[in-house]
């Protein structure tokens, strides 16, 4: 079963990582276009789905589905604006800081408790993000607060999601985000529309099935092996996606930029064993 998880959380980390790619390849059309294309491109999956099994669009609890679409699409909007600013793998990395801040909300909003080895874990991640703005020149302040800001609402996705629990199926919280990401980025793109031309247009759609994909196999993953065993593999789409930045974008990593990247990754995966071991 392992195995098996593990093979399927690689398929999630290298459709990650393209998606990533192609957003960075796509720079010159607006971070507004790229979220319409993003999320219909999901759709196409989500909605025939509910319908064929009878599910709900609608949902149930119908205020927290929508807070957590437009904390989602507030997320992927600056994420993939800090794209246009920084290295694919710095801002991945950068990205993945969400669990901080979501440890955070859950011990205000959730009263979950902390394990007193997680803050050292936090710690690790923390001086990780120093390093990269810090020592890594190639880290401007601009890209470092849309990726991080990225990360602080993906945390407060997290806390919104704990709150809709099982009362609304996992395809529908998705499908709620989707259906608000096309209603925003469709209207929101249109002073900057740009028509795509050619292979554009295939790019383009591509990103609603890489990122459904991506999403479907992470699930399943975790789906078959212990989280603690599980979830920590995800963080290997930072391996892949720098891969795909040196090789494609030709994107310099300096040594501060990889021991940075490198004590995000460790902080968070120990701190993601740790959080879920009994």
């Amino acid at each position: 079963m392992l195995k098996k998880a593990i093979q399927f959380m690689v398929i999630s980390a290298v459709a990650f990582a393209f998606l990533n790619a192609i957003v960075k390849y796509l720079g010159d059309f607006n971070a507004y276009q790229i979220v319409f294309f993003r999320s219909i491109g999901t759709l196409v999956f989500t909605i025939p789905f509910l319908l064929k099994n009878k599910i709900s669009i609608l949902g149930n609890k119908k205020l927290l589905l929508i807070l957590r679409g437009v904390f989602g699409v507030i997320t992927m909007t600056l994420f993939f604006i800090s794209l246009k600013y920084l290295s694919m793998g710095s801002a991945v990395s950068l990205r993945y800081t969400a669990p901080l801040f979501a440890a955070v909300f859950a011990l205000i909003f959730l009263k979950e408790k902390i394990k007193h080895i997680q803050w050292l874990f936090f710690l690790i991640a923390f001086c990780g993000v120093l390093v990269l703005k810090g020592f890594d020149t190639q880290i401007g302040t601009t890209g470092l607060i849309l990726a991080l800001a990225s990360a602080f609402f993906s945390g407060l996705v997290f806390i919104v999601i704990r709150k809709i629990g099982s009362s609304d199926h996992p395809v529908v919280v998705v499908n709620y985000f989707m259906m608000i990401a096309v209603l925003t980025g469709g209207i929101m793109c249109i002073p900057y529309w740009k028509t795509p031309i050619g292979w554009e247009w295939a790019l383009l759609l591509s990103l609603g099935i890489f990122g459904y994909v991506g999403q479907l196999y992470m699930t399943k993953a975790l789906q078959l092996a212990e989280t603690n065993k599980a979830a920590p593999l995800k963080y290997i789409e930072v391996i892949f996606t720098m891969l795909i930045g040196l090789s494609w974008f030709h994107e310099l990593y300096t040594l501060w930029s990889v021991l940075g990247i490198v004590l995000i990754v460790i902080g968070l995966t120990l701190n993601t064993y740790t959080k879920t071991s009994k």
